[in-house]
């Protein structure tokens, strides 16, 4: 009794206020029954507790025994039984209530008696077990009736948790679980989704394009050999995308030996060569009675959406299909001395017409020729003019600032004449269009004689005529309409005398200025050099084995820049190029460059005694930003007869096109070499030359080499 009166003392303490009055009461009730159970065991002289195997009992022990589990119970299940759970339960159902595990809920006495009878029940039907058994059986009808119980709470709420009716049933539970994951797997995708896409976007930006964009560059960088050079004369070359792909190809005439000698060409096939920029492969090979002086692109006909190619011979002019070569017309015509001139539309086809001149060996007449475009129909007859000894300048197409059209031309000279009075006189009737009827005044007021408006005429011949137009020496010989607007309302460049440079204004016919140099050797290059928006002049001069080259301010004459170089003998015109900054980068052949400080090599050369031939030729490029800094962007012995410019918008790249003749061991005809180079790809593989030196020992150089591969690997061309 005195450790029962301990243990209910420490349970008391443990249990919370509402168990203390449950406890309470219930002690009153129990110690009650005890006492009648004992007065009644006496009344009836009941025997007292026997051994297990006898299958007695002893009221009282058993009483003692039923406090101690009902207590044991009541404290080990007061959680399961709802205590302080009031609010979380709400409204339980009436089985819940009336169950063991509800008991707290409502009837709490009679749920009492009830389970103190179902006990009382229980340990008569097992007489024979003794008091340690009768404990152990009872402990497994406790946690088993209690997991019953509580599985019929679980039925009743949904599913147990681990404090009986505290969570959510099984299937709520699940279902809860099944959303929640759900809504997670939800909250991945939205965040990994963008995050792979922008993963995949940075990979396809950062390696795929530029991948590409390198591929496309080094297949731009090929050589092709076709047929044989014959000497060192410039040979017909022209750019135009024929095949569609948005990168100009390339055009040029094409002279091969062969061995049969029954064939009314002799021993040689004359054809005109169509190739790929992209891989130099050929397109499309058009035979040709003679050989191919001038290839011009850029005619276009409505009816037809392919480019139209004209291929002239001496005696020949012949359109084709530029993406088949297919022939289109022909038209016979001797002693052919120019290239074609893009008139406008003189018969309201809406097809732009040409004029051709042509000189007799033997005569000192000029002859100009109308074509019709479409058809290659002669109108009407051959214009004739009598001119004095010299070489021949233009023709040349120019416009008027009152829009009337002009035909520049000259032997040693340039005089002009109306578009008008030509295709009056050609075919004996005025123009059907409205402009083409149209003089100019102010021009008109310069002829003398009633016959020709005097351009330019003096005691020194002209050498070179040319719009001052950035860029235009590139590839000049372009037919589009585009490409001709800027050259014929420009002022023109002039080089007569041999050493004298001058720009005439179109205006009035005046000069603006005029330069003094050493004999100019090649026809000067426009370019921008500074940022006055007028573009400058790179000329070229060589004697005693030294070439020197120099840049002319275009708009007042001044010396802008000049190097001295081993002359490459080459006389093959420089390159102007437009470039993202604005001005033009220049690209030149030249031998190694001549120091400052080693200027003795001029005299230990004889006067009048050429330096020797240097093997090794290099192309160089030079940028107006770095004036003292040259690339050397290629070297060969090969001799370089003519060359092209093609820009590529998408790439911002450009592709310099060479056509060279490359010496052979026996005296066989050198090979014919056309090379395609891109400038960006040669740029990143350039070597620095410096033309400058620095002015103390020791101090570093400037600009640094790491300076000047930033400033030209950023740099990208472009159309002018």
């Amino acid at each position: 009794m005195v450790q029962l009166g301990r243990r209910r003392s420490n349970l008391l303490g443990r249990c919370p206020r509402a168990v203390h009055h449950r406890y309470l009461t219930s002690l009153c009730r129990r110690s009650v029954r005890r006492e009648m159970a004992a007065a009644l065991s006496r009344a009836l002289k009941l025997p007292g507790k026997k051994g297990s195997d006898l299958g007695e009992y002893d009221p009282l022990t058993q009483a003692d025994s039923e406090d101690e589990s009902e207590e044991d119970d009541l404290v080990l299940n007061y959680p399961r039984n709802g205590l302080g759970r009031d609010s979380c339960l709400g409204t339980g159902s009436s089985k819940l209530r009336g169950g063991r595990s509800g008991r707290l809920v409502g009837g709490e006495d009679e749920a009492q008696e009830d389970e103190e009878e179902e006990e009382d029940e229980w340990r008569e039907r097992l007489p024979s077990k003794s008091r340690p058994d009768r404990d152990d059986m009872k402990g497994m009808q406790y946690w088993s009736h209690r997991d019953s119980g509580r599985d019929r709470a679980g039925d009743d709420r949904g599913g147990p948790g681990p404090l009986g009716g505290a969570g959510l049933g099984v299937h709520s539970t699940d279902a809860e679980e099944k959303r929640m994951r759900m809504k997670n797997a939800v909250r991945s995708a939205f965040f990994l989704v963008p995050l792979v896409c922008a993963t995949l976007l940075v990979l396809l930006c950062a390696f795929l394009i530029p991948c590409q964009k390198g591929e496309l560059e080094k297949r731009l960088q090929w050589e092709r050999a076709l047929g044989d050079i014959g000497g060192v004369t410039p040979r017909a070359l022209a750019l135009w995308d024929v095949d569609g792909d948005s990168v100009e190809d390339v055009l040029l005439g094409v002279t091969e030996q062969t061995n049969d000698t029954h064939s009314t060409q002799g021993n040689k096939i004359y054809s005109a060569v169509a190739l790929s920029a992209v891989s130099g492969q050929v397109l499309w090979r058009k035979v040709m009675r003679e050989s191919v002086m001038y290839i011009q692109c850029g005619l276009q006909y409505s009816t037809q959406p392919s480019p139209v190619v004209l291929l002239i011979g001496k005696s020949i002019v012949m359109a084709v299909n530029g993406t088949t070569g297919r022939n289109l017309w022909s038209f016979l015509l001797q002693s052919i001395v120019s290239p074609a001139v893009l008139l406008p539309d003189l018969q309201g086809d809406s097809v732009p017409d040409l004029l051709i001149a042509t000189l007799p060996a033997d005569a000192q007449y000029l002859y100009m020729t109308l074509i019709s475009g479409l058809t290659g129909v002669k109108l009407g007859h051959p214009v004739l003019f009598n001119l004095t000894s010299g070489k021949l300048m233009g023709p040349l197409l120019h416009e008027t600032q009152q829009g009337a059209y002009y035909i520049l031309f000259g032997l040693g000279n340039v005089k002009a004449i109306s578009l008008r009075d030509i295709y009056v006189r050609s075919t004996s009737k005025m123009p059907m269009t409205q402009a083409l009827q149209r003089k100019d005044p102010a021009w008109e007021g310069l002829k003398k004689n009633n016959s020709f408006i005097h351009i330019y005429r003096g005691d020194e011949p002209m050498d070179f005529l040319l719009p001052l137009v950035a860029g235009f020496g590139n590839n000049h010989n372009r037919l589009d309409t585009v490409s001709n607007i800027n050259a014929s309302k420009s002022d023109w460049v002039l080089v007569y005398g041999s050493s004298k440079l001058s720009v005439l204004r179109q205006k009035d016919i005046r000069k603006e200025w005029t330069f003094n140099s050493a004999p100019i050797n090649s026809q000067p290059a426009p370019g921008h050099f500074n940022e006055d928006g007028v573009p400058d002049l790179f000329i070229r001069h060589s004697a005693n084995g030294i070439m020197q080259a120099q840049v002319v301010d275009g708009a007042n004459g001044h010396l802008l820049w000049t190097a001295e170089f081993v002359c490459p003998h080459l006389f093959l015109e420089t390159s102007a190029i437009s470039t993202s900054t604005g001005q033009s980068a220049f690209l030149f052949w030249a031998s190694e460059p001549i120091k400052a400080q080693k200027n003795v090599t001029k005299t230990t050369v004889a006067p009048g005694v050429a330096a020797a031939e240097p093997l090794i030729r290099k192309l160089f490029l030079m940028h107006p930003a770095y004036p003292t800094i040259l690339l050397e962007l290629t070297s060969t012995t090969d001799t370089t007869v003519t060359s092209a410019v093609s820009y590529q918008e998408r790439q911002k790249d450009a592709t310099y096109i060479t056509v060279s003749s490359r010496p052979t061991p026996d005296s066989e005809p050198g090979a014919r070499i056309v090379k395609s180079m891109s400038l960006r790809a040669a740029i990143t593989k350039a070597q620095i030359v410096r033309l400058g030196e620095s002015n103390k020992t020791g101090e570093p150089v400037k600009p640094g080499a790491f300076e000047v591969n930033k400033f030209f690997r950023r740099l990208s061309f472009k159309h002018q």
